[in-house]
């Protein structure tokens, strides 16, 4: 049996200001120790949401560029009334933590980070997943085919964004049904379909940490941001129903990219663009 280290986690809530929760947890998704104030039912959701989209997000890793150095460092979400952060916490473990809208950044990520290192030896139980099953994850793809191309899919709006951002890779537009609708010049059809089956995972598992990251009736998501040795990977709500996914080199200067994003989102997604696309497909 496992040691329950929540007695640990509660460093983070005790000494970061406007921190609200931390939950330890296995790859496979189960609660090795939680902070006090939250049920145990909510502590096996926010577990089990975490394992999931962290491993979709792993599967993800080849859309923030080809590299063969992909590790994946830190997953972050971003709603109207807080914050939830994954970061990894040794061997087949992972450390969440909830906080306020207003919460220092680079506090808590130190007290996490710090946290991480402190559990150290205590994480001695072996992940019940295969040391394969995750590499698999990493490992350099085959080359792509071409695949299918469609003029009309093209959106030059986003096109112009990746064009003008220095480290800025690719964009892809996904509707309420989880299919493409649209996405930059670099992307053929059938990589734009598999990131968008990926990220409809990752917005649900997004979404089910919404009570985690704080009790609000009319919560909203707003993003979800996954950070990888190489690049980084974008979620954002782009209007009623429709979501943005966007990539970029580590190096990318990231607020003028979602910045630019954002600009270009009304564009994207009124009737009136719809309309347009639709025509021109």
């Amino acid at each position: 049996m496992t040691a329950d280290l929540s007695w640990m986690l509660e460093d983070i809530v005790h000494n970061v200001p406007r921190a609200r929760h931390a939950v330890l947890l296995s790859a496979d998704g189960l609660p090795r120790g939680a902070t006090e104030g939250l049920a145990q039912k909510d502590v096996r959701t926010i577990s089990a949401a975490m394992a999931g989209m962290q491993s979709l997000s792993r599967a993800t890793a080849h859309f923030a560029g080809p590299e063969e150095d992909r590790q994946w460092n830190q997953t972050i979400i971003e709603f109207s009334h807080g914050w939830s952060f994954l970061i990894g916490a040794g061997q087949g473990a992972y450390l969440a933590a909830a906080a306020a809208p207003d919460v220092d950044m680079q506090q808590i990520s130190f007290r996490m980070q710090r946290l991480v290192a402190r559990l150290g030896n205590n994480l001695t139980s072996p992940p019940r997943l295969k040391p394969e099953a995750d590499a698999g994850a990493r490992h350099t793809p085959a080359p792509r085919p071409e695949g299918r191309r469609d003029s009309g899919f093209v959106l030059p709006e986003l096109d112009r964004v990746v064009d003008e951002v220095r480290g800025a890779r690719h964009a892809v537009l996904l509707g309420a049904d989880g299919l493409p609708r649209g996405s930059t010049s670099g992307m053929n059809r059938d990589l734009a379909d598999t990131i968008a089956a990926a990220m409809t995972g990752i917005h649900a598992y997004s979404r089910v940490t919404s009570q985690f990251a704080g009790v609000l009736e009319d919560a909203e998501w707003r993003q979800t941001v996954i950070e990888f040795q190489h690049g980084w990977i974008f979620l954002m709500a782009a209007g009623p129903g429709s979501f943005l996914a966007a990539a970029a080199q580590h190096d990318c200067d990231i607020e003028e990219f979602t910045t630019r994003l954002h600009e270009v989102v009304p564009r994207l997604t009124t009737p009136t663009a719809r309309g347009e696309r639709a025509g021109h497909a």
